[in-house]
């Protein structure tokens, strides 16, 4: 009885971690569903615009909310690891302050400073308006990202599922809808003013695709607060039973929630401000010192950021999932000094991740101009070349994201920002070499890409290594889905003529990736890739579990 309850404590963080990279990837299935039109509507031209005042908000979202819900989940959980309920409660409460103050001033730079930052730092001053917009969600998403941690600390990730793919569904209904009707406004602006080939439709349409990302956040806050106040009755038990610990005072809740924060900021936004760095070098070098054309240049990036990296992210989403379920089970683990446990911990949560990564890198290598005609969006040579040389960033990200998540659960908060600096660094240097003395433009982008992720894989994997002493097993995380996805990418790919000779191109896209999932699921069960223990650790486990019995595959 012991031994199954432990069971079940250890493999909660992966349900929960679970829930989350299955409500992660359908948010991000949505996200790039609702691309479609919005990419039809507004063309490369406005996934530039687009792009570009995303990329501002995102480092911006980075610097003032982003890291509040890994921050508030670990000192909650940690609190609470103590039975301090009063504590993590007190907690949550500083920490809704600080994102109160900090969300509004984040908001107000963000609107009044759209224009210096998309014209001048990014010299594409047609994104100003979409910049704009964002300025809402900023404010929204950081009284959001502290409900979030608190669920989190108190180890569900049922709120923070649930309110984004909320978030999502609104986003997608509002950009869609506000796309179009902007992007019409924009182009009778043109016509009025006799341009026939003019910017304002994209410049509008773009603005558009961007209100949803406000109101979509919007949204999932009001289901926060709902659940927060259904969760209330829960809490006053809690707080009721707690008889362990002393109220520590709101400064020094803010101070904790200070000194957790701001590694994590410094991590995660050098980590994540490689992509709008890249648009500043990659535009300069193009157009101030190769003079190329600006409406080329601008398809490349529309294409690269709007297709290649918004595919490429939908499976690192998983990554993203499992590190927030796993930076509270760490920290619970390292509180009771469990070492064996976080070593435990980390290796399940690097397993679960290249089970999901291996292969969508090896689909996406071997299906990705077909998935682009699927999508209707092979517009440019250049896009399945993009897939062709950078789908196995999908690993590499996914596998960096998780390590960079690992390493802050065991209170090594300095090592992902030592990393992230070196990797940024040297793949800038990478980027400047390929893009203006090699001459591949976009494709060094994608290349610089690829480096940057496979170089914090390498630190953060050494420093796991030399912090928790720990030894990555190699046959059933990396060797079997490898073998599995490469016998996969094979097949679908000598099928994949064909069956488009027969039935056409998008039945046999449809069908092919329908072969891949069924061919990489069969090898990975046969090749013994997973176990029934670790499939009972999946929301619906028991019943996977029967049904692959009864087909003799466990």
């Amino acid at each position: 009885m012991g031994e199954k309850k432990g069971t079940r404590v250890r493999s909660n963080y992966i349900m929960q971690g679970s829930i989350l990279a299955a409500a992660s990837i359908i948010s991000r299935i949505i996200g790039m569903l609702y691309r479609l039109p919005v990419t039809n509507i507004i063309g490369d031209q406005g996934n530039s615009y687009y792009s570009a005042a995303y990329e501002v908000y995102n480092i911006i979202l980075l610097i003032s909310s982003y890291s509040l819900p890994l921050a508030v989940s670990k000192v909650v959980s940690a609190k609470v690891a103590l039975g301090e309920h009063r504590n993590a409660w007190r907690s949550f409460k500083a920490a809704m302050c600080m994102s109160l103050v900090v969300g509004v001033l984040a908001s107000a730079l963000t609107f009044f400073g759209a224009g210096f930052f998309t014209g001048t730092l990014l010299n594409t001053p047609e994104s100003e308006l979409c910049l704009k917009v964002l300025s809402l969600a900023i404010f929204v998403m950081a009284i959001m990202g502290v409900l979030r941690g608190y669920f989190q600390g108190m180890g569900t990730m049922m709120p923070t599922a649930v309110s984004q793919v909320i978030e999502q569904i609104v986003n997608a209904v509002v950009s869609i809808v506000a796309a179009s009707l902007l992007y019409s406004y924009g182009t009778s602006l043109d016509a009025a003013e006799g341009v026939t080939e003019g910017t304002g439709g994209a410049i509008y349409g773009a603005a558009g695709s961007t209100l949803g990302t406000s109101l979509g956040a919007a949204a999932g806050l009001v289901f926060l607060i709902i659940v927060m106040l259904m969760y209330n009755r829960v809490l006053q038990k809690n707080l009721r039973r707690d008889h362990v610990s002393e109220d520590q005072s709101y400064g020094s809740m803010i101070r904790i929630l200070v000194l957790t924060i701001v590694p994590v900021i410094l991590s995660t936004a050098v980590y994540n401000i490689s992509g709008f760095i890249d648009q500043g070098v990659f535009k300069f070098l193009m157009l101030d010192l190769q003079n190329a054309d600006k409406e080329m240049v601008d398809v490349y990036w529309g294409i690269y950021v709007g297709k290649y990296k918004l595919l490429t992210n939908v499976p690192i989403a998983v990554a993203s999932a499992l590190s927030a379920s796993t930076i509270p089970a760490l920290t619970r683990a390292r509180m009771a000094g469990n070492k064996k446990e976080m070593c435990r911990k980390t290796e399940g949560s690097i397993r679960m991740v290249m089970l999901i990564c291996v292969p969508s890198a090896f689909g996406l290598t071997a299906l990705g101009e077909p998935i682009l005609d699927l999508l209707n969006w092979n517009t440019d040579k250049s896009a399945p070349l993009m897939f062709l040389m950078g789908s196995s960033a999908v690993i590499f990200y996914g596998l960096s994201t998780l390590t960079n998540g690992i390493l802050q659960g065991i209170d090594r908060m300095q090592i992902p920002v030592r990393n992230a600096v070196i990797a940024l660094a040297s793949h800038l240097l990478v980027l400047v070499v390929l893009v203006q003395f090699a001459g591949i433009h976009i494709y060094g982008v994608v290349i610089a890409y690829l480096f940057f992720a496979l170089l914090m894989c390498i630190l953060n994997g050494v420093a796991i290594r030399k912090y928790l002493n720990y030894r990555q097993e190699i046959k059933r995380t990396f060797l079997i889905p490898g073998v599995s996805s490469l016998i996969m990418a094979l097949s679908v790919w000598l099928l994949y003529t064909p069956l488009e000779g027969a039935l056409g191109n998008k039945p046999a896209t449809v069908l092919c990736l329908l072969l891949a999932v069924l061919i990489y699921g069969f090898f990975i069960l046969f090749l013994r890739g997973v176990t029934e223990a670790e499939l009972l650790a999946f929301p619906k486990g028991r019943l996977i579990v029967k049904a692959l019995k009864k087909i003799h595959l466990i």
